[in-house]
This record gives C-alpha cells, sequence and structure tokens, in this order.
C-alpha cells in the first residue's frame, strides 16, 4: 500500500494507455511520456503495461506502507527517501514507512513513480489509466489527493542499479538550448497551407504556451495560413498529431488527445519524439524537422533498442546477484 502525504493537482495513476476504444470516443490517455513508464518498468521486470504515478506538480510525497522496491524516472530531480537522496532512473528499495519526496525536476517537466509490480487499482476497458475528462480508470477516475491508499503489487527486486535517461542515450540530430527537436512527417493537409507559412512552419521558434495541458499543447509563434479557406468532415485524431485551428497556431495533440477533429492537419510527430515534448515546460519552444516514414521507423527501432537493453541489464544484474549470494553459501558450508 502506498499514501499520499502531499500532492498537488493532476497527478493521477497512468499506464501505457487504453487502445481500442477511439472509435467510440474514449480517447487513449496513459502516461504523456510512455518511454519513461516503459523504462521503469523494465529495470522493475515488470510487464510493460504496468501503472505507475504520473507526477507532474510537484513536490509530491508518498508513505510505503510495505517493504517495495521502485524507481523514478521521466525528469530529472531532487528525489528524498527519508533523510537520504536518492537518483533518479536508479532502483532502489523501500521498507515498510518510508517516506518518498518528489521536489521538481530540474530537467524535464514530469516524473514517474513505478513500483515493482505496478499500481494496482482496477482495469476500466482494459486499461488502468486515469481518463480524467471522463472521470474513470486510475484511482477512483481523478487526480490523487492527500490522503488517498493506493494498493500495488509490491515486492522487491535487486536495486543499486539503473539506466541512463533517454535524453542521454538517444541520439537527437540537433538540439539547442531551451529547444526541442522534434521530427515531423507532413500530413495530409500540408500542402493546402501557403508556401511560405510551410516554410514558417518549418523555420519558426515555437514556444509552449500556458494553455497547453495533457489534452493538447498549444503553441506560438505566427500564423500559418491557408492558400483559400476549406471545409474539413470530422476525421480520427491521434496523439501527436499537429492541427491547425483558424487563428493559424498549432496545436499538438497529446496523451488524451480528442477521438475526432476538423482543423487542418499540418504534419505529426513522429512517436520517437513524443515523449520529448511530453517533457518540454510551458514557455519553452520547439523546432520542427522535417523526416519520412522510414526515418521514424528507423528511429522508433533505437528507441526499442534502448529499453531492451535495459531489460537485459535488469536480468544480467539479477543474475550476477543470484550467483553471488549462491558463492557465499558455499564457502558458508
Amino acid at each position: 500500500m502506498i499514501t499520499v502525504l502531499e500532492t498537488g493537482v493532476l497527478n493521477s495513476v497512468q499506464d501505457v494507455g487504453r487502445f481500442g476504444y477511439r472509435h467510440l470516443g474514449v480517447s487513449t490517455a496513459g502516461a504523456m511520456d510512455p518511454l519513461a513508464l516503459r523504462c521503469g518498468n523494465a529495470l522493475l521486470e515488470n510487464a510493460p503495461n504496468a501503472a505507475c504515478i504520473e507526477v507532474q506538480t510537484f513536490p509530491f510525497k508518498v508513505r510505503f506502507d510495505k517493504a517495495v522496491s521502485f524507481v523514478v524516472t521521466g525528469g530529472e530531480g531532487a528525489l528524498t527517501l527519508g533523510e537520504r537522496k536518492i537518483l533518479p532512473w536508479f532502483v532502489v528499495s523501500a521498507q515498510d514507512g518510508d517516506v518518498l519526496t518528489i521536489d521538481h525536476p530540474t530537467v524535464g517537466a514530469r516524473m514517474y513513480l513505478c513500483v515493482c509490480g505496478g499500481i494496482n487499482v482496477p482495469e476500466v476497458l482494459g486499461s488502468r489509466s486515469t481518463q480524467l475528462r471522463g472521470g474513470f480508470g486510475g484511482y477512483h477516475g481523478r487526480p490523487l489527493e492527500q490522503g488517498d491508499h493506493l494498493a500495488c503489487v509490491g515486492g522487491c527486486v535487486p536495486d543499486g542499479f539503473g539506466a541512463l535517461p533517454p535524453s542521454q542515450a538517444l541520439k537527437v540530430t540537433c538540439e539547442k538550448e531551451k529547444t526541442v527537436t522534434l521530427r515531423v512527417i507532413p500530413a495530409t493537409d500540408y500542402l493546402l497551407f501557403s508556401e511560405d507559412s510551410r516554410k514558417h512552419f518549418w523555420d519558426a521558434s515555437w514556444q509552449i504556451t500556458a494553455q497547453s495541458n495533457r489534452l493538447g499543447y498549444r503553441l506560438k509563434g505566427g500564423a500559418l495560413k491557408l492558400q483559400h479557406p476549406v471545409e474539413l468532415r470530422s476525421y480520427g485524431v491521434i496523439p501527436g498529431l499537429i492541427q491547425v485551428p483558424p487563428a493559424g497556431e498549432p496545436i499538438v495533440q497529446m496523451a488524451d488527445a480528442n477521438t475526432a477533429g476538423g482543423y487542418p492537419r499540418i504534419a505529426t510527430v513522429i512517436d520517437a519524439d513524443v515523449w520529448r515534448l511530453a517533457q518540454a515546460r510551458i514557455g519553452s519552444y520547439i523546432q520542427f524537422q522535417q523526416c519520412d516514414q522510414a526515418e521514424g521507423l528507423r528511429a522508433m527501432q533505437e528507441v526499442d533498442d534502448y529499453l531492451n537493453n535495459i531489460q537485459d541489464i535488469a536480468a544480467l544484474y539479477k543474475k550476477s546477484l543470484i550467483r553471488r549470494d549462491a558463492g557465499k553459501a558455499g564457502k558458508k558450508s
């Protein structure tokens, strides 16, 4: 059991998301930074879709009411377990009564508390994610509050090892200070925009506005214009899709994206880069870089290789500890 001692607004239970129901108007939800969740689960040898706590307002404080191994991924910030400072991206074991405090990250915008076996809330439509707008899933369909008690599968695994964060492990072709480079593929309505607007889309530094949330990131940096007015039929919307409303400034759909929309589509962020946007802070800047489907697939393969490497490290570390313990037992006998 985990007890929430201190929390801000909109911290919630999330897993990889709710798939297969968008045609019924049910959005995917799930972790904004799915790579951070998958890394945490890999380090703990959890199932890939085990649920975690997504922390996006700080400080966040919990008490572990039984011994359990955990890891905090996503952003990088000050973590303390009792009086002891611990590192993000490292597996740590807590004892009954230990208090974990997660302070504002110095790098990134969101942090993920993953525990051994995952957070054990009921599945709704095949997922434990909180659908905040719909008010279902997760912990009673709402953000976490002080005093909430969360069941977790629990148990301990070998600790004292970790992973290199993806921001350091994965290649980025171009990165500027306070600017996140996102690789995007031109979308269906790209050619409906004027030539000047298409050029501006690639050249501009787009600032993430305060009107951004789990639904979508609204950007500021100049209006994009169509060659002539169009009226589109509604179409399916997915996270990563970049739409341009009548005001002309783009919106990037995120984890809680609407399931359908009718604004012109100028481009789509590749899956391999969605986590970079999720970790970009309000007020920081985005630069779009054009790529094609083949590059998008190669980038995703790099992400999968990175995760597979983490799983291998976790398995090897566990194996080495078993051998070491067996050796100690042999000497004693």
